[in-house]
């Protein structure tokens, strides 16, 4: 698929920097947006449930992020294109 149609749908790929605006305040800013590989999230996958979760990873690798961030909690960087 073109770049350009990942930019137009504003979808998320593995490694975009993303800004997380979700529950947990303390961890609003910038990551980087992995697939979550957790048991949970690998069982929903397996079942064909449309549940896009991801992992975030501090681009500086200074802390920890959030695992099972939700597609409403997240949204592309303007850095990413």
């Amino acid at each position: 698929m073109s770049d350009s149609l990942f930019r137009a749908l504003d979808m998320i790929e593995p490694g975009d920097l993303v800004l997380y605006h979700g529950s947990i305040t303390s961890h609003h800013g910038l990551w980087l947006a992995l697939p979550c590989q957790c048991r949970d999230c690998l069982l929903a996958d397996e079942l064909g449930l449309p549940v896009a979760r991801f992992a975030l990873v501090d681009p500086w690798g200074e802390r920890s992020g959030p695992c099972h961030a939700r597609r409403e909690s997240v949204t592309r960087s303007a850095a990413c294109g």
